[in-house]
Formats: C-alpha cells, sequence, structure tokens
C-alpha cells in the first residue's frame, strides 16, 4: 500500500490498488460513523456539523445517509492545516493521500461549504485564509497546479524541465486551475461580502490570471510555458520544442495538460475553456462591486467574450449519432476529440460551472454523447452481488487507449448534480451506494464489475462533491431522498 500511495504522488496514470473488504478495518456496526473524532479532526465547523445532523435524518436509505456523514466533512476532518499569521487566516488544503495543495482540488473541496460562512465566523476565517493562500500561490508562479506549505520541500518532479520554483510540487499547466480559484473567491463574496479579503495581494493574482490566459491565447507566439517530462511509458508533452502539439490561433486558450493532470491531446480544451468564460465573467462582476479602478474587469469581460466566440466557432463538431456537441478538444486546424473525462470541469458538468443551464440543446446532446458508450471512456459492468454499474472514466486510470476500464465515482456524482430526471439520479445514488467497497468514502475510481479494486481511498475531493451532491438533493429535490 505504501508503494502505491507513493506512486499515486504523480496523479498521473497508474496500478490501481487492489483492497478487499476483508481487509478492511468493520466496526461491529457497518453504519458505525467513519468520521475521526472529534479531537482529531483538522478542522471543525459548528454549522457543518449542524447540517450534517439536520440532513441525515431526511435520507430514507440508512446507508445512503451513512455515506453522506462520512464525506460531506470529510475535507473538513482531515485535509485542513489552519493558522493565523501575521494577523490574517491562512489555510492550507491537500487532497488527500497527497500531502500538496491543488489550486483545483482545494478550491472544489470547500465548495459545499461557503454557505454556511454567513453563519460560522470561523469557517469563514478558514475559506479567507484559503483565498489569500491560493493568491500567494498564483502570484509565486500562475502556471504551476500544485504547490507545497512549505518552501523548502523538494518536489518528486523537480528534474521536470520547466521552471520549477521553491514551493510547487508540480508545474503543469492547466487552465482551470486559474478559473477555480476565481470561482470560490466569487463565491465567499456572494455570501460574505466581506472585501478584507481582497486586498492588493489578491488584485495582483488575479491580474496575474488574465495575463496568463491572454499569454496562452499564443497570439503573438508560442506563449511563456513551456514544459518536458521523460516517460517510460509515453511522453507527458510534444517533446519537437516543450510547447505543446500544434495548433492553430482561435482566440481560444491553450491548456497543456487537463483537469486530470494528463497531457492534452489538443491544446483547445472546450469544458476548460467555457469554465474560464463563466470564471472571468464572475471576476469581472466583483471587481465592479469591489469598486476596483483598474482595468481588469473590463479585461476579464473581453476576454471571457472573445473565448466564447471561439469555442462556438471552432469547438461544435458532429456527433457519431448525428446532429451537433461540443467537442472534448480542438486544436483549431480541424481535429477534434470526442470524448469525455470524469474529472472536473467537462462536458457533463458544464452547467454545474455557471455555463448554460442544463437544458440546453446543446448540452443536452452533449451530455447524452458523453453519458453513452460512444465515448471511449464510458463503461459499464455488474457487481458480484448483481448491482449495475455504469459512467465516465478517465485515461488518467483507464490508460490513453481505455485498455484498464474504471469508473469514477466524481463523473457519477456529476451526472447526478446535472440531471433533471429523478429515476436517473436514483439510479446514480444506487451505484455510489454500491461501489464504495464498504469503506463508507467515495474513491478515485472503481473496476465497473469489482469494486474492490479502486484507487486513491482517502481522495477528499471525491468525498465531498458526493456530500455536495445530497445535500443539493435535500435542498432542491428531497423526494429523491425519502425514497422510490
Amino acid at each position: 500500500m505504501q508503494k502505491w500511495l507513493a506512486a499515486s504522488q504523480s496523479r498521473c496514470w497508474f496500478s490501481v490498488a487492489v483492497l478487499g473488504v476483508a481487509s478492511l478495518t468493520m466496526a461491529a456496526d457497518p453504519l458505525v460513523s467513519r468520521r475521526p473524532p472529534v479531537e482529531k479532526r483538522t478542522f471543525r465547523s459548528e454549522a457543518v456539523d449542524a447540517l450534517i445532523d439536520r440532513v441525515k435524518p431526511t435520507i430514507a436509505d440508512p446507508e445512503l445517509a451513512w455515506l453522506f456523514e462520512n464525506c460531506f466533512a470529510n475535507t473538513l476532518d482531515t485535509t485542513v492545516q489552519f493558522e493565523v499569521k501575521d494577523g490574517k487566516p491562512d489555510t492550507f488544503v491537500i487532497t488527500g493521500d497527497i500531502p500538496a495543495l491543488w489550486l483545483r482540488d482545494s478550491s472544489a473541496q470547500m465548495q459545499p461549504f461557503i454557505a454556511l460562512c454567513k453563519d460560522d465566523a470561523k469557517l469563514s476565517q478558514m475559506i479567507a485564509g484559503l483565498i489569500r493562500r491560493q493568491a500567494a500561490c498564483i502570484r509565486l508562479d500562475p502556471y504551476a497546479n500544485a504547490f507545497f506549505k512549505d518552501a523548502s520541500e523538494i518536489s518528486h518532479w523537480k528534474t521536470d524541465l520547466t521552471l520549477m520554483k521553491p514551493g510547487v510540487h508540480e508545474r503543469k499547466w492547466e487552465l482551470d486551475s486559474l478559473c477555480y480559484p476565481i470561482r470560490l473567491a466569487h463565491q465567499y463574496w456572494a455570501v460574505t461580502h466581506d472585501a478584507t479579503v481582497f486586498d492588493a495581494d489578491w488584485r495582483a493574482a488575479m491580474r496575474m490570471a488574465v495575463d496568463t490566459m491572454v499569454d496562452q491565447q499564443r497570439k503573438t507566439g508560442p506563449g511563456a510555458y513551456t514544459f518536458w517530462r521523460p516517460s517510460r511509458r509515453r511522453p507527458t508533452t510534444a517533446p519537437a520544442d516543450m510547447f505543446g502539439p500544434p495548433f492553430k490561433v482561435t482566440g481560444m486558450i491553450c491548456s497543456n495538460f487537463r483537469a486530470s493532470d494528463d497531457v492534452a491531446t489538443y491544446l483547445f480544451n472546450i469544458p476548460e475553456n467555457l469554465f474560464a468564460v463563466a470564471s472571468l465573467r464572475q471576476l469581472a462582476d466583483m471587481l465592479d462591486e469591489l469598486k476596483d479602478t483598474s482595468d481588469l474587469a473590463k479585461r476579464s469581460r473581453t476576454l471571457s467574450d472573445e473565448v466564447e466566440a471561439a469555442v462556438l466557432a471552432h469547438g461544435i463538431v458532429d456527433a457519431p449519432g448525428g446532429g451537433k456537441i461540443y467537442a472534448y478538444e480542438v486544436d483549431g486546424l480541424g481535429h477534434s476529440l470526442l470524448m469525455d473525462d470524469a474529472n472536473l470541469p467537462n462536458l457533463t458538468s458544464l452547467p454545474y460551472f455557471g455555463y448554460k443551464t442544463v437544458d440546453d440543446p446543446l448540452y443536452q446532446r452533449t451530455r447524452a454523447f458523453a453519458q453513452s458508450p460512444a465515448n471511449p471512456f464510458f463503461f459499464k459492468g455488474t457487481t458480484e452481488d448483481g448491482s449495475p454499474t455504469e459512467g465516465v472514466g478517465s485515461p488518467h486510470t483507464s490508460g490513453p487507449k481505455a485498455l484498464n476500464p474504471m469508473i469514477w465515482p466524481m463523473g457519477i456524482t456529476a451526472r447526478a448534480m446535472t440531471s433533471n430526471d429523478d429515476a436517473e439520479i436514483r439510479r446514480c445514488l444506487a451505484m455510489l451506494k454500491a461501489t464504495h467497497a464498504g469503506t463508507g468514502f467515495m474513491h478515485e475510481s472503481f473496476a465497473p464489475s469489482k469494486p474492490t479494486r479502486f484507487s486513491r481511498e482517502w481522495f477528499a475531493w471525491a468525498n465531498t462533491l458526493f456530500g455536495e451532491l445530497i445535500l443539493k438533493l435535500h435542498n432542491e429535490r428531497p423526494g429523491v431522498l425519502k425514497g422510490p
């Protein structure tokens, strides 16, 4: 297990761990809470605990209620390092089994707690501390995806041929890594209207984020980012010039890597570009409300409009069964990749990230493709007890040719979160309940016919997202949780 956990530090394609239920430590009561004792939790919010106590009795299925209790606060229970430094909050959030902060994961891990900030000053201060920490990370290197708390730590990826600064865990340019902190800040502002965290340092980070996106439109040259990591399996970026595969300037933003941390096939990732469209508009609106006197709000809106127009011009393609859908990636030269990946943002989750609504016809056609065997990373199976499973996976665990089928709980959760069909949502809940392998937590991925074969037993983002789904259903579709 330790060898596997060390391998997982890379967050790249690796052999999954095989864990039998019999090897897990089970309590006499299989539905006893798996949360750590109160004194061992890394952060405690009374508002979150009260919410769990309020929601859990409304869930008719005892196992589903147990999963919610275990998963919802897993980020707070196990991954938060909060302190006050120089009179200001500072929060470092690890992914779980990897002791580094990803801009993406840390933002997503806090998503469902923002609404409770108005009722919990300590929780609000902790999330403000994360916003400060993320701004500091962006100022250190806007192209990096993951960071250390202690700048003296030595990265496993120190030999990558890119500009590895002290404090950087990994330097993969992923467009969504800049969008997630904007989304977190915007939603925190909308709930709290606490302007103290949005100081000159934060605004400098936001300006750097927008400047980086503009640079990666690559209108006048290859841009400032280069990367090369030799691999015995496959290269993790194009070896010719370290800038990535060929492309034609379109107005979209290049992203050498995906939200999965996997190398892109084509540089224009459509879900990430549409996430940028939504995030840039959120940033502009927020700056207006903060009475920012610079040109950053105007530049953000201009860039958002340009990127959206480019996606509409170059990112919509013919679906295998007819009609038009969003591609997953394109290069502007006429090539496109038709797939969906369970890592978020993906095509399925576009409304969740604020782009369009679930009833948009183009989105619905795209979603139908993504959630079907036409998507090469959509897998099906039947568990040993006869439970059907199906869902979107990722090259991250299945390999680029999908030779090792693995379904991601996050993909099933995103499907449920973007559905208006109670029957579909119930099927998703049933699959999530049937595939946690007795652990009481969500995993990164699982084998479609053998859920006890899974990767990453401590993956806080997947746990939080599942809890967020249950909370969404509690608020919007309570009948789903009350039974058929």
